[in-house]
């Protein structure tokens, strides 16, 4: 990954790009940034070309294993296209978004407490946000480069998880290291 501070050319035009590429994105992310993910990889790999497909692979993983908030990918991929201000202005445009709408929302939304449209909103907002993380995960698994142990490990974990919603996750994540970890030594 090169290291720059912004100052090319296209400049200007990437920066553009990165914020009108994520904060509509912003704006759907029920739930947080996973829920977008399939559309963060389309938008790096598909609309702009910023990444390739094994790329956006290794920046996922980089995201995920680095403490701080899973939205860090965009961070990451801002870095790539436009450095310093590149991360920052992916950041800013994943996170100023629904903080103003929010902020905004927050103020109407007490006052409706209780009333048989704000639960029927928040009822109908639960499987949407399920389905958007859903297709993230899918997007995940369908550039790793691990096969049909990748998808069989994964439905595992979903079955898991589904059956006792209470686990925590590490218990999954060490058996799933564990199985994958038996496939590679055979």
């Amino acid at each position: 990954m090169r290291v720059s501070f912004g100052m090319h050319a296209g400049w200007g035009h990437d920066l553009i790009s990165l914020a009108l590429a994520f904060a509509p994105l912003s704006l759907i992310s029920f739930g947080g940034s996973n829920v977008v993910l399939a559309d963060i990889a389309h938008q790096a790999i598909a609309a702009h070309h910023w990444t390739g497909e094994q790329e956006f692979a290794d920046l996922f993983a980089i995201s995920r294993a680095a403490p701080g908030p899973g939205s860090m990918l965009v961070a990451l991929i801002g870095w790539k296209v436009a450095g310093l201000a590149g991360a920052a202005v992916a950041t800013a445009s994943l996170y100023l978004p629904p903080a103003v709408l929010v902020y905004a929302a927050a103020r109407v939304w007490g006052r409706w407490r209780g009333s048989a449209w704000h639960a029927a909103v928040e009822r109908g907002l639960a499987p949407i946000a399920a389905g958007l993380l859903l297709s993230g995960g899918i997007a995940v698994l369908r550039l790793s480069a691990a096969g049909p142990a990748l998808w069989l490990a994964a439905l595992a974990a979903m079955a898991a998880l589904l059956r006792w919603p209470r686990l925590h996750p590490v218990p999954i994540l060490l058996a799933g290291g564990a199985v994958f970890g038996v496939v590679n030594l055979v």
